[in-house]
């Protein structure tokens, strides 16, 4: 009897089983309101039982297969105008019926951080455009952050497209809506945007394992990654190294915690707010630093929603107003914007306090940021002096973090998660945003963007499609003397990638801020790329960049330079002598130059120079540029005297 029941479960796992295989089922990205991509084959595919016949019904025509003996099916739809709205019918054993299907241009965004920020993050600077966003016709497919690191995925986890409509655009990229929008404005064509983004992520974690087989060091690190025994050891690891400290926060272990409004203060100092706390008498503290204010505020502010404002803070904050906490934010980049309930404030004194967690670096407020907290039409500013008291201090070697894997840096685990789910949908172009994560690497990354270039064309099997990107924008502490600079080797890079056929790179080296790796000017970003395609894929008869280095001639003290995409002249678009270049001889020791316009040529010449080789423009973290032409586009930084060894 035992044996027949054994027997009998068997067989009703097995019905089981055939009955969930046998339903004909769609990719993540498939599905109601999706673009699909005009003028092109489409590709739908999928999964059903083996051999079972699977029909597409689309656009008053039928296309029918039979799924392999794995159970896999693709039909590719016959080119379609742009329009809509269409409905699909995917019919097997059972039906499924798609609806409000668009068809247009379909463009792949990817990237690190600056690819991601959505809107709703600068929605101070584009409240207009949020508020009046109504756009139908422009939809977003937002894969979520995933990784693998054994191989490439068939499927995403999760995803639905969304259209550009009142609240709806809040969680759009940025960059890819003021993108979209640029050419939607022009063409009138349905967009589609594919967003793939994970910040802080290099660019090898994109590229798939047979794109990176020229990078041996890479591949060695993918095979490893594939033991999981390995990968569970360094987890291990990872864990025991972060439970070594347990929180001793004097902040909160106290008989009242120093966010508490009933708690008295004591043997506090002074600290100004912005800063950084290692620039106010603090040394090389990694730890808590609580911040503590009290301010007035007006009877006018009381009842209604109100915002505090606290710019940005190195790395991590808790933040208290009248003991209840209104905002947290666990790392450094995000803007720190809160929402603070309109119960919280009280006519008169008020206490702010702010926990601030560091781990590595200076710590503290940034500057040149906003600090102040508004209701209505009124602002209490919140710049000048705190007080401060130290929570913890970090001992070296004791603090969170380390050993581990952190996953999402991993050669190929990005590619094989969130880009090989989607390689079947046809799309029109590629719009890449990434390059932070690799700065330091400029001369690896002068061959890793080649070839994941080469390696998702070869994968989409598109032949050369459009692929556009964004070379770094100015960032970080302003130098005034001409020096050596990561992100200028970067920006290197990635120009040299212009020798790819078919790309396009947006510059954005005036778009960035000195202090904030997420500049707020992302729809120049946006509109730049939308220029470059509506040149090198819609084939307008424009100017879409600026000045790009060709070559150099040497006469007796002078370098002649000249430059491609010059359009109506070259210009300093300030007025201004032209800035930011430097000159040198064989030694390569570089001082400043001066550089005049003569026609479509830049002269360059120095008199500590007597015999020069080399020159640089913008060869800094953050120059302060004027170099364009008279279309009012920048020129792309550069150098002629190659690597440094």
């Amino acid at each position: 009897m035992k044996k027949v029941w054994v027997v009998s479960l068997l067989f009703v796992q097995l019905f089981n089983a055939e009955k969930i295989f046998s339903q004909v089922k769609l990719p993540q990205i498939v599905r109601d309101s999706m673009v699909l991509q005009r003028d092109a084959e489409i590709s739908v595919w999928g999964w059903a039982s083996a051999n079972e016949k699977v029909t597409v019904s689309f656009n008053n025509k039928k296309y029918t297969t039979k799924t392999t003996v794995d159970g896999k099916w693709k039909i590719v739809l016959g080119p379609t105008k742009a329009g809509g709205p269409y409905n699909m019918i995917i019919s097997g054993k059972n039906k499924i019926t798609l609806n409000n299907i668009l068809i247009g241009d379909v463009w792949f965004c990817s990237g690190q951080s600056n690819m991601v920020h959505q809107l709703n993050i600068h929605d101070v600077t584009y409240a207009n455009d949020i508020a009046t966003a109504n756009f139908p016709e422009i939809r977003q497919f937002w894969i979520p952050t995933a990784t693998s690191l054994e191989g490439p995925k068939q499927n995403l986890s999760s995803g639905f497209w969304k259209a550009a409509i009142g609240e709806d655009v809040r969680p759009f990229s940025a960059v890819a809506f003021f993108f979209a929008r640029k050419i939607y404005e022009e063409y009138h064509i349905p967009i589609g945007i594919i967003n793939a983004s994970v910040g802080g992520t290099p660019i090898e974690a994109w590229t798939s394992e047979e794109g990176l087989k020229d990078f041996p060091a890479l591949i060695s690190t993918i095979k490893k990654n594939k033991d999981t025994a390995y990968v569970n050891g360094l987890l291990r690891n990872g864990l025991a190294n972060n439970v070594k400290r347990t929180s001793q926060d004097k902040g909160l272990t106290g008989s009242k915690p120093w966010y508490d409004i009933t708690y008295v203060p004591k043997e506090w100092k002074r600290i100004a707010v912005p800063g950084y706390w290692e620039d106010q008498g603090i040394k090389d503290l990694n730890g808590v630093v609580w911040y503590r204010k009290e301010i007035d505020v007006p009877a006018s502010m009381i009842g209604k929603p109100a915002k505090v404002f606290l710019g940005r803070i190195v790395d991590a904050d808790v933040v208290y107003i009248n003991g209840k906490q209104v905002g947290t934010t666990g790392y450094m980049y995000p803007q720190r914007r809160y929402t603070v309930p309109a119960d919280v404030l009280k006519a008169g004194k008020n206490i702010i306090v702010v926990k601030v967690i560091n781990n590595a670096g200076k710590g503290g407020f940034v500057p040149d940021k906003p600090y102040c907290l508004f209701a209505g039409n009124d602002t209490v500013d919140l710049k000048g002096y705190w007080q401060y008291k130290v929570g913890e201090v970090f001992i070296p070697g004791e603090g969170p973090g380390g050993g581990g894997i952190a996953a999402q840096n991993q050669p190929a685990a990005l590619y094989n998660a969130m880009v090989a789910p989607v390689i079947n949908y046809t799309i029109k172009g590629i719009v890449w945003y990434q390059g932070e994560a690799n700065s330091g690497r400029g001369k690896e990354y002068a061959k890793l963007q080649p070839a994941q270039i080469f390696d998702w064309r070869k994968k989409w099997q598109q032949g050369d499609i459009p692929f556009l990107y964004v070379q770094l924008p100015n960032f970080m502490d302003a130098n005034y003397l001409p020096s050596e600079s990561q992100w200028a080797e970067l920006r290197e890079a990635q120009l040299k990638s212009l020798s790819v056929p078919n790309t396009g790179m947006a510059v954005g080296i005036d778009l960035g801020e000195w202090n904030d790796i997420h500049p707020d000017n992302k729809k120049a970003v946006g509109d730049r790329l939308a220029l470059i395609a509506d040149k090198i894929v819609y084939g307008k008869d424009i100017v879409y960049s600026g000045p790009v280095f060709q070559s150099a001639s040497i006469a007796d003290k002078y370098i002649t330079l000249s430059f491609t995409n010059m359009g109506s002249g070259l210009i300093s678009n300030d007025g201004e002598e032209l800035r930011e270049f430097a000159i040198a001889g064989a030694d390569k020791k570089f001082v400043w130059a001066k550089a005049i316009i003569e026609g479509d040529k830049i002269i360059v010449s120095s008199d500590a120079v007597a015999h020069p080789m080399y020159v640089r423009y913008a060869w800094a973290d953050n120059p302060d540029v004027n170099f364009y032409n008279k279309e009012g586009l920048p020129a792309s930084p550069f150098r002629t005297d190659g690597y440094t060894q």
